[in-house]
């Protein structure tokens, strides 16, 4: 089906028709329109048109009005101050308006065939080491962004740039060598949990760590075992991807907690660029891009100091002949943009790396890689905070375990539920629990700004108040119970029926949806998208108490109204699942 027009678009339609025709002169000038309190839209455009044909704006404002032929969509036109048009929509355009949406299954929020192919790098694990709640927001926010951009017709690819690769590696695999049962479970074949993974990889770093810093001869002979994973070494690879292996089982089981779908695949790690590094470091020296300095192969910038002053250069090569991070990104850019056809590099990364990505955004379009045609944009977000506003840290001041974190989320909302629960057998309140708790921990992420830092507060986090995943999945919750006791009525548009003032706010919210996921996705901001959601289980909060569904006057209100709650249901469960949050039936 066609992508419904909004109310919005049909208005603003008719206001430029009337502009073009009481005003010719002023060629396609925009009207201006937004949602007011005032009325339901305001448009103020004509005071910087008046201000351009050196006109009295009052006068232009009513001559616009006077030429909008009589129609079925806006009910009244008040030409209001200084030359501000109120304009009020009749209840039957509401109505029509939403059952068209009501009818697809897309809810009339356009799908761009035209789209393009965006690369979105999130969910960055490292290898060997636990996942800490610093790992949370490029996971979160990076599938949110995956399943927003998909859902408008956008080819997405997910890369999780992993950290496989580097120095540790020779330290861990040598005194795997030299310990061969470390990494052995209990039982040949067994299923291994991803808890005994990461105990067992955590218990094996502390042991080569220690080893590493008090045997000089284990050091030496680890560091040689670095140069034989970079050479390719047939038995140190077979050790290195045992590493992996394992970390693959801890990722997958914190992923899965997390509700969230990591394939295989899609796990390219700092190793899938390795063959390329040479290339790369040749193609920026020859092109002149990047120079010879004191060894090592820099890129420098003019507007990019330290704090000394002197320029900062992006090293890809080190004087030992080393490759660092430059080297990889880099690489990954060419992969990304040559064999993966991207138009669009997505990078879901700490605010604290934006310098290294500036640098080397700005090297990958001095390449040429980057261009016109291809951009690389960083999603920068900011830290995750305590309740005391500090760095998140356990008592003993260590950083906290994701693992940790989710399970307390679950317990808490899993008491939340057994508190609310009526007829849930236990399996079903540890089911709802889970939803709840890790949807909770998600949309507190999510209904933050990116860039800004949040405070991680369980409390407030699985509250019924406020603006919780949790008050509005109750919100979804209450509308299904309400169809549920409908019995034979069903939900039916009545456009020929009088809207009271909550239903109409609300059934104006909801007709705002697709216009809200084209700005969330074209400005990567998922929170865009949270604060709607909670805007509209607010106006449903507001229509619920004030209009009521299956005892109003007549039965073609009770029709009208569970038409309303049905079409705010399907509206509240599609944007939460786009933001990967789970809305059950029951709570």
């Amino acid at each position: 089906m066609a992508s419904v027009p909004s109310l919005a678009s049909t208005v603003q339609q008719r206001l430029a028709e009337g502009l073009s025709a009481a005003l010719p002169e002023a060629g396609s000038a925009d009207p201006l329109l937004r949602r007011s309190d005032r009325a339901d839209f305001q448009a103020n455009g004509i005071l910087a048109l008046a201000k351009q044909l050196k006109g009295n704006p009052r006068e232009l404002a009513t001559k616009v009005v006077d030429a909008i032929p009589a129609n079925d969509v806006l009910r009244e036109i008040e030409v209001s101050g200084p030359g501000f048009l109120n304009i009020t929509v009749s209840d039957a355009a509401i109505v029509r308006t939403l059952a068209a949406r009501a009818a697809d299954a897309r809810l009339g929020v356009p799908l761009n065939e035209a789209a393009g192919t965006t690369v979105i790098d999130y969910a960055q694990p490292n290898v060997a080491k636990e996942m800490h709640v610093g790992h949370l927001r490029s996971a979160v926010i990076g599938a949110a962004m995956v399943e927003i951009l998909e859902f408008t017709g956008e080819t997405v690819v997910r890369r999780h740039h992993i950290g496989d690769w580097g120095t540790q590696f020779g330290m861990l695999i040598q005194y795997l060598i030299e310990h061969p049962h470390e990494l052995d479970h209990k039982a040949e074949g067994a299923e291994v949990s991803g808890e005994e993974a990461m105990s067992n990889l955590n218990r094996l770093y502390k042991a080569s760590r220690a080893l590493f810093d008090a045997d000089e001869e284990f050091k030496t002979r680890a560091r040689a075992r670095v140069v034989d994973l970079q050479a390719g070494d047939e038995e140190t690879l077979a050790l290195w991807q045992r590493f992996v292996d394992e970390s693959k089982i801890y990722f997958y089981s914190v992923f899965e907690k997390l509700d969230m779908d990591i394939r295989d695949p899609d796990i390219v790690g700092e190793s899938g660029y390795n063959d390329m590094l040479q290339e790369t470091c040749r193609i920026l020296e020859e092109s002149g891009v990047a120079v010879r300095s004191e060894g090592a192969l820099c890129v420098f910038f003019d507007d990019i100091k330290g704090p000394d002053g002197n320029p900062v250069p992006l090293i890809v090569q080190k004087s030992d002949g080393g490759f660092g991070y430059a080297a990889t990104d880099l690489s990954a850019i060419r992969d990304r943009v040559q064999n993966l056809k991207a138009t669009t590099l997505l990078y879901v990364v700490d605010a604290r790396q934006s310098l290294h990505f500036k640098m080397v955004f700005e090297t990958a379009r001095r390449a040429g890689w980057l261009n016109d045609e291809v951009k690389a944009v960083q999603l920068a977000f900011g830290t995750v905070l305590g309740k005391d506003g500090k760095p998140f840290k356990t008592r003993e001041g260590e950083t906290v375990r994701l693992v940790d974190l989710l399970d307390e989320a679950i317990d808490r909302a899993s008491a939340v539920v057994r508190e609310k629960a009526q007829d849930l057998t236990e399996d079903e309140i540890a089911e709802r629990g889970a939803q709840v708790g890790i949807g909770a921990v998600k949309y507190a992420d999510l209904s933050t700004s990116a860039a800004r830092d949040y405070k991680f507060d369980l409390d407030q986090m699985v509250s019924l108040n406020g603006d919780t995943s949790v008050y509005l999945q109750y919100a979804y919750a209450r509308i299904q119970s309400i169809l549920r006791k409908a019995g034979d009525a069903k939900p039916a548009a009545h456009p020929e029926l009088e809207l009271a003032p909550s239903e109409r706010a609300l059934g104006l919210h909801v007709d705002g949806f697709g216009e809200v996921i084209a700005e969330t996705a074209a400005e990567y901001a998922p929170h865009k998208l949270a604060a709607y959601l909670y805007q509209l289980a607010s106006h449903y909060t507001t229509f619920y108490s004030e209009c009521p569904v299956l005892k109003a006057d007549t039965p073609e209100q009770v029709e009208n109204r569970l038409f309303l709650c049905d079409l705010t249901a399907r509206t509240l469960h599609q944007g939460m699942a786009l933001l990967g949050i789970r809305t059950p039936e029951r709570l």
